[in-house]
């Protein structure tokens, strides 16, 4: 699968051709977003185009600042123009499951005020079926953390504490909260399991990103593939 890096850099350099002059953008986290920052940095610095970003993690943030992309918050920016994210997985309705990285929350406000908002990754996030060898990252606070994990088995999950890069502590989102990834096998209701898991006390956000993204381009091994909401 070595094809799929050049895959996500095609997707992404695609997206940032919906930028205009004085777009106020969303942008989410992980390594696709990674490769929209670059392309919007260069257009900034070869076009002139004036935007500001509001990023939905803070290691994007410090990546924007690297190129001097000019950030801003929603205090100052409510409404957005566009938001360009990635994804976990992708189905045909453009529904999504988001948030291995542990950004979820954040990037479902950002994506939420956006006008736009456009998925990119490469194909292999395509599915029919949400949850098909994909968990489902569940942000809670760390005090509910006993509480949710039994109520996840439930309803069939099997949730997973997500750890740290160094293995041997949590990981601690922006937020200050834990994140849970929850193997429910092939989510056959996925609106009807987002409302359960909103309805547990202690469960912050999930990564259900469901009726919400517009557009998805996707990089395939020799090209591109957009896809649209009721396309």
């Amino acid at each position: 699968m070595v094809w799929r890096e050049s895959a996500k850099e095609r997707a992404a350099v695609e997206a940032v051709k919906l930028v205009k002059d004085g777009f106020v953008l969303g942008i989410g986290a992980g390594s696709t977003v990674a490769y929209a920052l670059r392309e919007i940095a260069r257009r900034i610095r070869e076009e002139h185009i004036n935007v500001l970003v509001i990023s939905a993690s803070s290691q994007t943030s410090q990546l924007a600042r690297q190129y001097g992309i000019p950030l801003t918050s929603l205090e100052e920016h409510l409404h957005l123009d566009l938001d360009i994210d990635g994804a976990d997985q992708i189905d045909k309705e453009l529904n999504l499951i988001k948030g291995m990285g542990g950004a979820l929350t954040r990037e479902k406000i950002v994506a939420s005020v956006s006008k736009t908002f456009v998925v990119v990754g490469d194909e292999s996030k395509l599915t029919n079926t949400l949850g098909k060898n994909q968990p489902l990252p569940i942000e809670v606070l760390p005090f509910s953390l006993p509480f949710v994990m039994s109520e996840i088995k439930k309803i069939g999950g099997q949730p997973v504490l997500k750890k740290s890069s160094s293995g041997d502590s949590p990981f601690i989102t922006d937020n200050g909260n834990y994140v849970l990834n929850a193997d429910f096998g092939v989510i056959k209701n996925p609106w009807q399991l987002n409302r359960k898991l909103k309805s547990l006390p202690g469960v912050v956000e999930t990564g259900l990103f469901l009726g919400m993204a517009d557009m998805a381009i996707v990089g395939t091994e020799r090209g591109i593939k957009i896809l649209r909401k009721n396309q």
